[in-house]
C-alpha cells in the first residue's frame, strides 16, 4: 500500500523532472525511508541534492506523513 502511495506522488514529481530532461525511479522503501534514483539530466545536475530535499522529499513527506526520509541511490 505504501509503495502505491509513493508511486502516485512520484508521478506528479516526474512531470516537472521530465520538463527539465530528467526522471525519477523508485528503487526501494525500507523502514519508511524511500530510496530513489534521479535519471537523465537530473542524475547529473549540480542542483540534484537540492531537488531531492526541497522538492522530492518535501512533497513525499507532505503527501505521506509516515515517510521518514528520501535518499538518492
Amino acid at each position: 500500500m505504501l509503495r502505491e502511495k509513493v508511486e502516485e506522488v512520484l508521478k506528479k514529481i516526474r512531470i516537472g523532472l521530465k520538463a527539465e530532461g530528467g526522471d525519477i525511479e523508485l528503487v526501494d522503501i525500507r523502514d519508511n525511508i524511500v530510496y530513489v534514483r534521479l535519471k537523465g539530466a537530473c542524475g547529473t545536475c549540480s542542483m540534484s541534492s537540492l531537488t531531492m530535499k526541497n522538492w522530492v522529499e518535501a512533497n513525499l513527506k507532505k503527501e505521506i506523513p509516515e515517510i521518514a526520509a528520501v535518499h538518492s541511490v
